[in-house]
């Protein structure tokens, strides 16, 4: 249930936000939308020019929510392997899939720029974001002094990716966390630590 303080303009972003995670661009209706944030149709069209127009903020605000989380681990305390292993093992809705993957997925919103746009320069920060963590763990010692920096940040948002991919295809939250475990364990062979720093 909403907070009686937050204005119907964030309930039917919020609404939005849900929707389009659960059932996609087609399939998040304006009804539908009005139905699950308790908004009427007016108040959807004074607020918004229509489904597309809601559709990007709802898009924008998913994208700004997973910087943020993702920046609470990756610029956290700790040397750059333990913030890539807070960032990897935080909890997640494993079973629902990323939210911003998700959409990546949705042919009606790879087919529109402005919705994709968030979706592309996220991810764009995300691997930016794990490869100057990484870059300050080669820099400072802790990583071996070839480590690639952007291509096993790369890496380890495709796996993170993939692994909601297996997961979600085996109803089974098993797959993402072999995933991320199987990388972790890829990422102590980069540490100079005597047997591997444990990430």
């Amino acid at each position: 249930m909403y907070d009686p303080w937050v204005t119907t303009a964030e309930k039917l972003i919020e609404a939005a936000q849900d929707l389009l995670w659960e059932r996609g661009y087609v399939g998040t209706s304006p009804k539908a939308i009005q139905r699950r944030s308790g908004a009427g149709q007016g108040s959807m069209y004074h607020h918004f020019d229509g489904k597309p127009d809601l559709a990007r903020t709802a898009i924008r605000r998913s994208a700004e929510q997973m910087r943020a989380t993702a920046e609470a681990d990756l610029g956290g305390e700790g040397g750059a392997l333990e913030r890539v292993r807070a960032y990897l093992l935080r909890e997640r809705s494993v079973l629902r899939g990323c939210r911003l993957g998700g959409l990546a997925q949705d042919p009606d919103i790879v087919a529109d720029p402005e919705l994709r746009r968030p979706l592309e320069e996220t991810f764009d920060w995300l691997r930016g974001r794990l490869a100057e963590v990484l870059e300050e763990g080669r820099a400072s010692g802790e990583l071996a002094p070839a480590l690639d920096a952007r291509g096993t940040a790369a890496a380890i948002v495709a796996v993170v990716q993939g692994g909601y991919v297996l997961a979600r295809s085996a109803a089974d939250p098993a797959p993402f966390g072999q995933a991320v475990e199987g990388l972790l364990a890829l990422l102590r062979t980069l540490s100079t630590a005597p047997g591997g720093a444990r990430p």
